[in-house]
């Protein structure tokens, strides 16, 4: 059973959406936590945060600035820091496409000092988020989350003594999540026309509180190397549109640079070092510094078949338009009506 309490917790990229959910539940589910930093470089948004977790009400809650890109600052924030959540990156596909190197810049260089300061601070756990794109990627973003998931795989193999496990998290579109497609649509809806890239394109779709329980399963029970998928449903844009705005126009307005029709989270390739844990699945490295049959044992994973692939076109589990209205007002907007 994961027990945080007493423990010190960095959250690089913590002001963003899914860092203040994890942020949130970390407080609540584990009220003696020695210290969680919230390391980002946005001061407005780390301001904005302080208004909804003040120090007065959190004691352990710590706002550092800072750039994942510069490594002195890195190493200096996770001093005593026994839990490190990597949330931090460069995630808009169009803008990666126009600024490539930036993009390098945070999401590669970012992610190897974040491996190099965790090494030498002594820090215990990493989880790195990844995302849906980074698998067969055809963009400049999911080809520097493949790499940063490669940099993270491979960090348990160059780890020497020290007692630490590296893995990543891999899942899709988060709904709500700042930049998403829903929160777009509504702010769009009221012009009477919503912008549909291309009219058979699917997604994965994870709520924020799916996001943070996947986090914490990995800080739970990985034991270094592995990738986990979650077990997610998909939805068709068209759906999105239809229960955002059922009087709007649909235009078609084509896939922006670098866009994908359907997103996947394991390829075929993938298949040979894929199991089924239940809930999740997981890609275990090619390389490992323990034994696969115990893994297998201790989690009752079963192989994945040859060939396998996960896919939100091929799905198998869909959320239709009147659960994306349920699901909107959950999770995104409690006010949230199609009036």
């Amino acid at each position: 059973m994961l027990d945080l309490n007493g423990k010190s917790i960095l959250i690089t990229g913590g002001t963003g959406s899914l860092g203040k959910a994890l942020a949130r539940r970390i407080l609540s589910d584990f009220p003696k936590v020695s210290r969680l930093v919230i390391f980002s470089r946005d001061e407005q948004k780390q301001y904005q945060m302080t208004m909804e977790f003040p120090q007065s009400k959190y004691p352990a809650i710590r706002y550092f600035i800072g750039d994942i890109r510069d490594y002195d600052r890195v190493k200096r924030a996770f001093r005593g820091v026994d839990y490190v959540i990597h949330a931090a990156a460069m995630k808009h596909v169009p803008v990666a496409e126009y600024n490539p190197m930036e993009c390098v810049k945070t999401n590669v260089l970012g992610a190897e000092n974040i491996i190099n300061a965790s090494l030498e601070m002594d820090v215990k756990k990493v989880v790195a988020l990844s995302t849906d794109k980074a698998a067969a990627p055809v963009n400049l973003y999911g080809a520097t989350k493949l790499v940063s998931d490669k940099l993270f795989v491979a960090a348990n193999n160059i780890k020497g003594h020290n007692d630490i496990q590296f893995s990543v998290v891999r899942y899709g579109n988060v709904m709500g999540s700042n930049g998403s497609v829903i929160p777009f649509f509504l702010n769009k809806r009221k012009e009477g026309v919503l912008p549909i890239t291309d009219p058979t394109m699917t997604r994965f779709n994870i709520s924020l509180n799916g996001g943070v329980a996947l986090v914490l399963h990995a800080l739970e029970n990985a034991w270094g190397g592995e990738i986990f998928v979650p077990k997610i449903p998909s939805y068709k844009i068209t759906d999105v549109a239809e229960a955002i705005a059922p009087n709007c126009e649909q235009k078609v307005v084509g896939i922006r640079p670098g866009e994908k029709i359907h997103e996947e989270m394991i390829t075929s390739s993938d298949a040979f070092n894929t199991y089924d844990l239940g809930k999740y699945y997981v890609i275990l490295p090619s390389v490992t510094a323990w034994d696969i049959e115990e893994f297998i044992s201790a989690f009752s994973a079963v192989k994945v078949p040859q060939g396998f692939k996960y896919n939100s076109g091929e799905n198998d589990e869909w959320v239709g338009v009147e659960d994306l209205r349920e699901l909107i007002k959950e999770h995104v907007d409690a006010d949230f009506s199609i009036a």
